[in-house]
């Protein structure tokens, strides 16, 4: 699979978003690169922690931030090969808002794991639905 240098991979600390990343870092090897984007939600004026002033935009990027580079070292992935990007928005929109700045090879995204038509939940059907890049879905299981 040499031509998927650049895999994008959305990462909302599920279990398959993990699952997601172990597979891109597969994928992309040892010449490939995985760029990791997490989307905030917006911000909720009456959080209590909004009110009292410890919660801004900043501390939750950098928080964010924080977590995504720990779990990366912690599952053992190539952290030199490996990206991330916080953004904040609607999940699908900012997916592929960072897959027009990017423009990977391939983006993975995982399945909500249900049956039926709702089997790829709604920000997976979004992504496979407004991305410009090919999209591999990750069944469980």
């Amino acid at each position: 699979m040499d031509h998927f240098k650049t895999i994008l991979v959305p990462v909302d600390f599920s279990d398959r978003s993990v699952a997601a990343l172990r597979m891109a870092s597969d994928i992309a090897g040892n010449d490939g690169r995985v760029e990791v984007v997490h989307v905030l939600g917006p911000i909720i004026a009456n959080e209590p922690g909004v009110i009292w002033g410890s919660v801004d935009d900043a501390s939750r990027f950098a928080h964010a931030t924080d977590a995504l580079t720990d779990l990366l070292g912690g599952l053992g992935l190539n952290t030199s090969r490996t990206h991330v990007v916080v953004t904040r928005g609607n999940a699908a929109h900012g997916v592929v808002k960072v897959e027009s700045e990017v423009q990977p090879d391939l983006i993975i995204v995982p399945s909500t794991g249900r049956t039926g038509l709702a089997a790829l939940g709604s920000v997976a059907e979004r992504i496979v639905r407004l991305a410009k890049t090919p999209v591999l879905v990750l069944h469980p299981g």
